[in-house]
């Protein structure tokens, strides 16, 4: 079994590390490169070539990439400061609020146009898959034009994180809802949003308050790598709570993150080290190893086969939909189509939701089958790619940073 795992592992972070490389070098987000990799090599059985084919579904590598999406989110909750979260202002989080309300509406209206007779969960997990935005994306454009520290900048950053957040309380929401399908829908709801702030908050509370000393006291003991296997356990900890509780891991990973961001680990790690840098090892092999897993389980076939028009549509409610974000900048002088440009990619975090729904069961059938699946793969690599011109394009031709530019 080893020996095909191995095969597994070799075959995969070639291709993603051949397809980041690739799409960096055109100067797009590896992660797209990462997916792209994975769909071609999951479309080599149609071209005869049946060596990696397991990979698919073997639960070795399942497992990895799993991990790997649990320490993606414990390092956006590292980076995820909670005093840039209290600062953001007014515009920020109504952008993020209009952000999240809007794409789900509309997703959840293509799916039950384009999907009729389909389980009810089917167009809920469309419509949630477009609710969040990929902070990573828009910040590298953000910094390549020199423009983060602008209005547009700071509001889009803001509202990005916040819907991060909203996005994960949605999902923490939805798989309550597929776990708890025998009870009243509303009041499942409720109860599963009750359940997920109250982790949050509680994990915040507490975590926060006894981190920083449980850590004083671990740094204390001898050994190699002490302190760093500490805060890997409690993110291990935090995910498996959240999990028992009924809860994504992920949303245990990122409360993990949070939790940690306070404590000083530039004093307590020799040599002032980072825990993000230490994380780095881990997360530069296991993390794309997940998004070239999920590019792995898009059926080409599926697409071609009817799910090209639900990809198109999703992708223009995904885009409509966040276009509805400029509607919520209440910051004078700023330019709201930027704004609304700068909210557009999913990334990563759409194709978390999706990965969700391919997994989860209602009905002893999965929630999302390969054609949705596709879709919401196709509706990524789009807002991915079209994202980074669009944006260079609005504040390219803006006035430098610093100058605020009104809409039209």
């Amino acid at each position: 079994m080893i020996g095909l795992v191995l095969v597994a592992l070799i075959s995969l972070l070639i291709a993603a590390k051949l397809g980041g490389s690739l799409a960096e070098w055109l100067g797009q987000p590896a992660v797209l490169g990462e997916l792209l990799a994975g769909v071609a090599v999951g479309a080599l059985p149609l071209l005869g070539i049946h060596t990696v084919a397991f990979a698919a579904h073997d639960p070795v590598v399942s497992a990895l990439a799993e991990l790997g999406v649990i320490l993606l989110l414990f390092e956006v909750g590292l980076s995820t400061r909670l005093a840039d979260l209290m600062k953001v202002g007014g515009s920020a989080f109504l952008v993020a609020t209009i952000g999240v309300v809007v794409p789900m509406i509309l997703g959840a209206l293509v799916g039950a146009w384009l999907l009729p007779g389909s389980h009810p969960y089917v167009p809920l997990f469309l419509g949630a898959s477009l609710c969040a935005t990929s902070v990573g994306i828009t910040a590298r454009v953000l910094k390549d034009l020199g423009r983060v520290q602008s209005p547009e900048g700071q509001i889009v950053l803001g509202a990005a994180v916040i819907d991060d957040v909203m996005g994960l309380l949605v999902l923490a929401v939805l798989v309550g809802l597929v776990g708890g399908s025998g009870q009243s829908t509303g009041r499942t709801a409720l109860l599963v949003a009750v359940k997920a702030i109250a982790f949050l908050v509680g994990s915040l509370a507490l975590g926060r308050w006894i981190a920083p000393r449980a850590f004083r006291v671990v740094s204390r003991l001898h050994g190699t790598g002490v302190v760093f296997t500490s805060a890997l356990i409690t993110c291990f900890v935090l995910s498996w709570f959240a999990d028992f509780v009924g809860l994504a891991p992920i949303v245990g990973a990122f409360a993990a993150g949070l939790v940690l961001e306070g404590v000083p680990f530039e004093r307590l790690l020799p040599e002032g080290d980072r825990l993000e840098d230490l994380l780095l090892p881990l997360s530069t092999v296991l993390v794309p190893l997940f998004f070239v897993h999920m590019g792995l389980q898009v059926n080409l076939s599926e697409l071609a086969g009817g799910s090209v028009g639900l990809a198109l549509a999703l992708t223009a409610a995904a885009i409509i939909g966040k276009q509805a974000c400029a509607l919520a900048v209440v910051t004078r002088g700023v330019d709201r189509f930027a704004v609304g440009l700068g909210m557009i990619p999913r990334g990563e975090v759409g194709l978390i939701f999706a990965g969700m729904g391919l997994r989860l069961q209602a009905g002893g059938r999965p929630i999302l089958g390969a054609g949705e699946f596709a879709a919401l793969v196709a509706m990524v690599l789009l807002t991915t790619v079209l994202t980074p011109p669009l944006l260079k394009w609005r504040l390219g031709a803006a006035k430098p940073a610093g100058v605020l530019v009104s809409s039209p």
